[in-house]
């Protein structure tokens, strides 16, 4: 899977980059025992990473440590670079929940050597995604109420407002960097309550009441 689909739009649209933050909430830096950064903290994930709902999540061979990381995503509509705060919230298209799925025994082996972490992060499966809203039914991004549940037990809840680096101060700072191209996508980091799920756990994640995510884990055979 390398396209997403928008509510109430016709054709599936093809996602180019998948641009991640990682310690978006203060919390959840504080749980991974991380400093609280500065500046965003990006990390990207192949498209082929993605998964939509509905799906199974597969934890590798290679890795006995999958976490769940439930995240608000936004779609970028529009090209843009050098995109000014006041007008950030333009270029998107819509917004969806996402979990940013995590290898995290093969992530701290990295960390250990000072290497870099897509392999922990950008395994098929890893980026699964529920359907998008339009951007003109979220009245404020940055006032969702995000849960994600594991076999029907609350693991993650928290208001989007909490972010370290809202929305429009992060597509500002990525379009700086990279040329935002219709179709990328933005994973906006995860608050505290990360942590491992196992096969035959069932993920539910909810955003608000504007998207629902479903997934479950089974191991690679």
């Amino acid at each position: 899977m390398t396209t997403v689909r928008l509510k109430e739009y016709r054709s599936p649209i093809r996602v180019g980059k998948i641009m991640c933050l990682g310690r978006n909430y203060r919390a959840h830096a504080e749980e991974m025992k991380s400093d609280v950064p500065e500046s965003p903290v990006v990390f990207l994930k192949p498209s082929t990473a993605l998964l939509s709902s509905g799906s199974t999540i597969v934890l590798p061979k290679f890795s006995h440590e999958l976490h769940h990381e439930v995240e608000l995503v936004a779609m970028i509509g529009k090209e843009g670079r050098r995109i000014p705060r006041e007008r950030a919230i333009e270029f998107v298209a819509g917004y969806a929940v996402g979990l940013d799925m995590t290898l995290r025994d093969v992530q701290a082996e990295a960390k250990r050597k000072g290497l870099p972490w897509a392999v922990a992060k950008g395994f098929d499966t890893s980026a699964p995604v529920s359907e998008f809203v339009p951007r003109t039914s979220v009245a404020d991004p940055q006032n969702i109420v995000m849960t994600l549940a594991v076999n029907g037990m609350i693991r993650q809840r928290c208001n989007t407002g909490s972010m370290i680096f809202p929305l429009d101060v992060t597509i500002e700072y990525l379009s700086s960097v990279f040329t935002l191209e219709e179709g990328d996508l933005i994973f906006t980091g995860t608050p505290e309550g990360v942590g491992e799920v196992h096969p035959g756990d069932r993920l539910h994640a909810e955003l608000g009441s504007l998207a629902t995510l479903d997934a479950n884990v089974e191991a690679e055979d």
